[in-house]
Order: C-alpha cells, then sequence, then structure tokens
C-alpha cells in the first residue's frame, strides 16, 4: 500500500525520485593526511574551525574534532588552550603518521619476527635495498 504523498518506488514529495549523492568514502587515514597537510600549511598554530575552512567546509566541525583528537592521541599533533578552544599545531608529517599505523599493526601480532619476515620478502627490489640502506645508516648513527 502506498501511503497518500509518498508515490511508489522510493519516490518524494511531487513523484520526484530521492537520488541524493552522497560523495566517495576517502581511504583510511586519507582525511588524517588531509589535516595534517592543511595544518603544516598553516602560518603557526591553527583552529578546528579554519582547518575545516581550509579543506572546503564539507565536513562537520564535529569530525574536525575527532579527527583531530585522534591525532593527538597517536602525537601526529598538539594543541594548546586558545580562549575556550584550542589551536592545533602538526608534529608529524604524514609519513610519520604512516610509520605509526604500521608500528601499530606490528605491536598487534603475537609473532613480530613472522610479520616482520613476511613483510620483507614481500617488498619490491628497490624497497628492499632501500630498507637495508636505511637500517645501515641507523646502525652508524648509533655506533656514533
Amino acid at each position: 500500500m502506498v501511503r497518500p504523498g509518498c508515490g511508489a518506488g522510493g519516490e518524494g514529495r511531487h513523484g520526484v525520485t530521492d537520488q541524493r549523492q552522497r560523495p566517495p568514502r576517502r581511504g583510511q587515514g586519507e582525511l588524517e593526511a588531509q589535516i595534517l597537510s592543511a595544518l603544516r600549511a598553516a602560518e603557526g598554530p591553527a583552529t578546528a574551525g579554519w582547518v575545516q575552512e581550509r579543506l572546503g567546509g564539507d565536513l562537520a566541525y564535529t569530525t574536525v574534532i575527532t579527527i583531530l583528537t585522534r591525532l593527538l592521541a597517536k602525537g601526529a599533533v598538539t594543541r594548546e588552550r586558545v580562549g575556550r578552544s584550542f589551536a592545533w599545531t602538526s608534529a608529524s608529517d604524514e609519513a610519520g603518521l604512516a610509520a605509526h599505523r604500521m608500528r601499530r599493526v606490528l605491536d598487534a601480532e603475537s609473532d613480530r619476527e613472522a610479520v616482520l619476515a613476511s613483510f620483507v620478502t614481500s617488498l619490491a627490489p628497490d624497497d628492499e635495498r632501500l630498507l637495508r640502506e636505511l637500517l645501515g645508516r641507523a646502525k652508524a648513527e648509533g655506533e656514533d
């Protein structure tokens, strides 16, 4: 049974089909990276409202606050009280944030050696060479 004014097939008033387009979902960590990028572009500490504007304003203010709070817990941003609000500053770049996620995944596994071995053997030759080079540099710096 169709109620008066509702039309059939999901139509709203006046028979117009409701076909609202949702924006595509962002990839995991993409919003965090965008917020960090905005903070790094700021000339100093920035408010959540400034970040929201910088990202085009299509995000809810509460979403920006939620992401900033998550980044704070990860050590990727710092904040300072400014009146009744906070001003936020980037403490990490996108590479640092990705490294934090990688460590979190590694820490969640019971057999770290197996996970690391599997990761290293799955690297492309250029990435493996780069990893060896970076480990060699870290070892050399540790000996100084």
